[in-house]
């Protein structure tokens, strides 16, 4: 029954052992050694594809769907480049020792020194760096957040707080100020309750 079929015409599907054609390569290496500094457009322009479709051509090379084949030599360009100039403790440890030692060598006492604290850093105990990061305001505090932290605080600059009520006020700002004074003491007297 097979037999019977017509053959399928068109393109075979193409597979990850599908040979790149040179565009191809060209593309996949343009894309690999300048990650970051092209687009893939410019990668497949610099590869010889026309300009105007550029574009379209860079987005069906690195579709596994339409090109699986070159997709698997991208992954396999770029493990390479990775285990040639890819950055482990051993090679990191021994460069930065070089580097310090022509330092050295060159009286650049300074950048030496540099080199030998990032080894330092590198090795993980030789220093300790310490930070503290808080997060939140006085936006997010509570009502009776906020009059414990005054009350703290005035209790610590007590002995530095000056009085700068003016003299000479039209309004009446001692009934004012002696509310907020019996609210601001109620509300501590409710939040240590």
């Amino acid at each position: 029954m097979t037999e019977n079929l017509p053959k399928k015409r068109g393109r075979k599907k193409k597979t990850a052992a599908t040979p790149l054609n040179r565009r191809q390569e060209l593309f996949v290496k343009e894309l690999v050694t300048k990650d970051g500094q092209i687009t893939m457009r410019e990668a497949a322009i610099n590869a010889g594809y026309p300009t105007a479709s550029a574009h379209t051509r860079a987005y069906e090379l690195t579709n596994p769907h339409i090109n699986p084949h070159v997709v698997s030599k991208i992954r396999e360009y770029r493990r390479e480049l990775d285990e040639k100039f890819g950055v482990d403790y051993k090679r990191h440890i021994r460069d930065l020792q070089v580097i310090r030692d022509r330092a050295l060598e060159e009286g650049a006492f300074s950048a030496a020194v540099q080199a030998e604290k990032a080894r330092g850093l590198a090795q993980g105990d030789i220093y300790i760096n310490k930070s503290e990061v808080r997060h939140g305001s006085i936006d997010s505090m509570s009502k009776d957040e906020v009059l414990k932290a005054l009350k703290e605080l005035k209790g610590i600059d007590e002995h530095v707080t000056i009085d700068i009520t003016p003299t000479h006020n039209t309004s009446d700002g001692k009934k004012a100020r002696k509310r907020l004074v019996e609210r601001i003491s109620d509300a501590s007297k409710e939040a240590t309750a």
